[in-house]
């Protein structure tokens, strides 16, 4: 990218800076390849963060699904994170995945799992595990909430041949014909899946993130302790695609001798290490023997570090930096956090990112880990925190022992609890990532770039007042 006048001489934040359009001949925003070029086989460059309250198994094989990347936190267990990691490999990659319940459940806890919206099913299981039917999560707004799930049986729906729900053109006309949107399907391999017409179009138009054999990829978290190359190289051996060796303070000792450890093991996956946010930061630990580097100290919702510390960057200026730094390098750079709008997503990638890693605007999906709850005024929202927050340490150490873990806690920082609202309108992973790919495909249009490396190379950025960046808002009334 270049900037349209002199380069500034102080730091910006994505708020900052805009896109000037340029001449362009690629027509039609479907003939713009997202797939970044960081060796991670992804088809979007959006990644799913590492925090307990955004990724979990489901969001991990949904973004997948889509052409991004989810990482697993590392404060799930070893053995959680196999057993994520394997059921991450055996969903399906097209066709989606429904919840789970057992018959003898109401429909009050089954809706604390998911909320009353289309294009969800909840999987009725009997006490031997058999399925007794699937009901789409919609219809349980219009049942009461102590209704038990097998009592429901009128209101399953009927299942689809698979051949018919692997035809995309025939799956849809099939729904259009007969008024219906959604629909069980038996998979090859004998698992329970669902189809529904809008998934059937996007499988038209987004490419999954497969592994070799054909199944979707997933990312783990590992911390920096003295166990990360043993950590690393049992979660590869269960099937994980991508390592991100992740601390706040990436540009460390303990972080760079990470890193030398587990390339040294040659365990044959894409190493991530952050975070950091200087070109001399990268140049560490590329030459320590990471791959990627994770950008951005302090732009996070859920983060307090700038308020608390004054550590941190603009993290427009300081993906502008490390990028340059580690393209020179060889290597790449994820932009994690700080984006708010689809056009803070373009931005990142004009300054050179790859992809752009994405917290809690996820966390308010219904993918997203957690409990679905609602406020006073009945809407849906599910609870998210920092992850250096009180919370998150309780979670990482709570097998400490008392004093050792109390000592840990004195130092805690970041936001332990946040309502992260469900947009009715677009409750699910899906509808956000048409909303961001949408607009990340139109910048490119404007800038006349049909691929990520040549929107970085014809990017024209221009510096704004925060009464331009006002400007640019759509009005929220009438005149």
């Amino acid at each position: 990218m270049h900037f349209s006048g002199p380069a500034p001489h102080h730091e910006l934040t994505y708020s900052d800076v805009f896109l000037i359009p340029s001449r362009s001949d690629v027509g039609s925003r479907l003939n713009v390849s997202l797939a970044p070029d960081d060796g991670t086989g992804m088809t979007i460059p959006l990644v799913a963060s590492n925090m307990n309250a955004v990724t979990g198994p489901r969001m991990a094989a949904a973004i997948a699904r889509r052409g991004g990347l989810g990482v697993l936190p590392q404060d799930m267990s070893l053995e959680e994170l196999q057993t994520a990691i394997s059921w991450v490999k055996s969903q399906d990659p097209v066709l989606d995945t429904p919840f789970t319940a057992s018959g003898d459940s109401m429909v009050g806890a089954v809706l604390e799992l998911v909320p009353p919206v289309a294009g969800f099913g909840v999987s009725v299981l009997a006490s031997n595990g058999d399925v007794l039917g699937v009901l789409q999560a919609s219809t349980l707004a219009r049942v009461p909430s102590d209704a038990v799930l097998s009592d429901l049986s009128h209101h399953f729906v009927d299942e689809v041949p698979v051949d018919l729900a692997r035809d995309s053109r025939a799956v849809f006309n099939s729904f259009a014909s007969a008024g219906e949107s959604f629909a069980p399907v038996r998979t090859e391999s004998g698992s329970l899946a669902t189809v529904t017409a809008s998934g059937a179009l996007r499988s038209t138009i987004y490419q999954p993130a497969l592994d070799a054999q054909g199944r979707l990829r997933v990312a783990v978290a590992v911390g920096v302790s003295r166990n990360a190359l043993e950590r690393a190289r049992a979660l590869v051996e269960a099937g994980a695609d991508v390592l991100v060796l992740d601390t706040a303070h990436g540009h460390q000792g303990s972080m760079l001798r990470a890193i030398e450890a587990v390339r040294g093991a040659e365990l044959g996956v894409p190493i991530v290490a952050g975070n950091v946010v200087s070109g001399s930061g990268v140049h560490d630990l590329v030459s320590a023997g990471a791959s990627i580097i994770k950008v951005g100290v302090g732009p996070g919702a859920m983060c307090t570090t700038r308020m608390m510390t004054a550590v941190g960057r603009p993290q427009f200026s300081a993906v502008l930096e490390t990028s340059e730094t580690a393209h020179a390098l060889g290597a790449r750079v994820w932009a994690d956090g700080g984006v708010r709008y689809p056009r803070d997503v373009a931005l990142a990638l004009a300054a050179g990112g790859s992809a752009v890693m994405i917290g809690s605007w996820f966390a308010g999906t219904v993918e997203a880990p957690g409990t679905v709850r609602t406020d006073e005024a009945g809407n849906w929202f599910k609870e998210s925190f920092g992850m250096a927050s009180t919370k998150a340490v309780e979670a990482r150490f709570g097998d400490l022992e008392p004093y050792e873990r109390a000592r840990k806690l004195l130092f805690a920082e970041g936001i332990s609890s946040s309502k992260i609202m469900l947009d009715p309108k677009r409750p699910g992973l899906d509808d956000l990532i048409d909303m961001i790919t949408t607009g990340v495909r139109s910048s490119f249009t404007y800038a006349g770039a049909d691929s990520l490396l040549e929107f970085r190379q014809r990017a024209k950025v221009g510096i704004q007042s925060a009464a331009g960046y006002e400007e640019g808002k759509a009005l929220p009334v009438s005149w």
